[in-house]
């Protein structure tokens, strides 16, 4: 059995800054990745982000991946990241158990644990939705911007979210034909810069709108949508038919967050964070001391959000650890304020509420 000071589970924005700010504050951490490259949603989101400074506004999510990496490096062996390993059972006593490259498979045993395994992308009933060519936004983004592979030749992109949003525009960069956008709510949930661009190349953002059925036999050949009423369900005679084979699922994401569960973390479930989640301080530690959660699996927020959060684990498990800075409670402050203004303003009014649910 492996021993180690801090474990983190995902190197994604939250895992990454979390092993930073652990490893600046003096602890020793290891962190595991279940895909062969670490920075998780990071090294595919190459649209530009918001926030400040801080949550490196203005970059692109690839080169946030990179600059994390990097500053790993500076701390030698104080943080190692060990990739095709998958977490696969969190047990008493912080023992968890890990299949690495799909056939070795061994127990660490960790003083303190972080969870930061992000989310997993919800999916929409409708007749033949498992048809191919069907994917999740997420499956599409890794295959164009991770593996350079075009996904198809016509797109229905379905959810009009900021990831639906971008996603579409990351496809007709690439050259795809996007058809139609659709939500089935009355407006759309994404910011209007994003939205703005896809106006103005043409691409018709229908709201009020699901998914009726998709049509094919070996494949996506067509889906056929229709309106909907204030109360989600299909209006007769709206229906309307587009020949795509490709059909991009973006309505959303939920936790991921299973291994706390079996860990025996108290959680709840949280309509305003999409999902069960687990209880925790205002330092991210859960119920049990010594295990924090930070980033979607906590509650699904921005990137921005899940840097900030990875930030403030990594110093509160640390400390926990008997890693003290000087400046603790400046540091912890300060990463508190920056997740109070990325939660601020009318769009935080969701994320604000579930986090008073959500609080021990």
């Amino acid at each position: 059995m492996k021993e180690v000071e801090l474990l983190i589970i995902g190197s994604g924005p939250a895992g990454l800054c979390a092993a930073i700010s652990a490893a600046s504050s003096g602890a020793k951490v290891l962190v595991l990745e279940r895909s062969f490259r670490p920075g998780g949603q990071l090294i595919k989101q190459t649209h530009m982000f918001f926030g400040s400074e801080s949550q490196y506004a203005s970059h692109r999510g690839v080169d946030i991946a990179g600059i994390l990496l990097k500053k790993i490096e500076e701390f030698g062996d104080l943080i190692e990241i060990m990739l095709n390993a998958t977490a696969v059972g969190f047990y008493e006593d912080n023992v968890v158990t890990v299949l690495k490259d799909e056939k070795e498979y061994f127990k660490i045993k960790a003083q303190s644990v972080i969870c930061a395994t992000g989310a997993y992308e919800k999916s929409l009933a409708f007749p033949n939705n498992d048809l191919p060519g069907i994917y999740g936004a997420g499956a599409v983004q890794t295959l164009m911007n991770v593996y350079g592979i075009c996904p198809g030749n016509r797109v229905l992109m379905v959810g009009a979210g900021n990831i639906g949003v971008i996603v579409s525009y990351q496809l007709m960069q690439a050259g795809i034909e996007v058809v139609a956008v659709l939500d089935a709510a009355p407006r759309i949930g994404a910011y209007l810069v994003h939205a703005s661009k896809l106006a103005r190349m043409g691409v018709p953002i229908l709201t009020s709108h699901t998914v009726k059925e998709a049509i094919g036999t070996d494949c996506l050949e067509a889906a056929v949508v229709c309106e909907v009423d204030d109360r989600f369900r299909p209006i007769p005679g709206t229906e309307k038919r587009y020949d795509v084979d490709v059909m991009c699922i973006s309505v959303g994401l939920n936790p991921l967050n299973e291994l706390l569960a079996m860990r025996g973390v108290e959680m709840k479930y949280v309509a305003q964070l999409s999902g069960y989640v687990p209880m925790r301080t205002e330092n991210c530690e859960t119920a049990i001391p010594g295990i924090f959660v930070a980033g979607d699996a906590s509650g699904i927020e921005e990137a921005s959000s899940a840097m900030a959060e990875g930030y403030l684990a990594g110093l509160c498990a640390a400390a926990k650890l008997g890693h003290v800075p000087a400046d603790f409670e400046q540091r912890r402050k300060t990463y508190l304020k920056e997740l109070e203004d990325l939660r601020s303003g009318p769009v935080g009014d969701r994320i604000r509420a579930g986090m008073k649910i959500s609080r021990l």
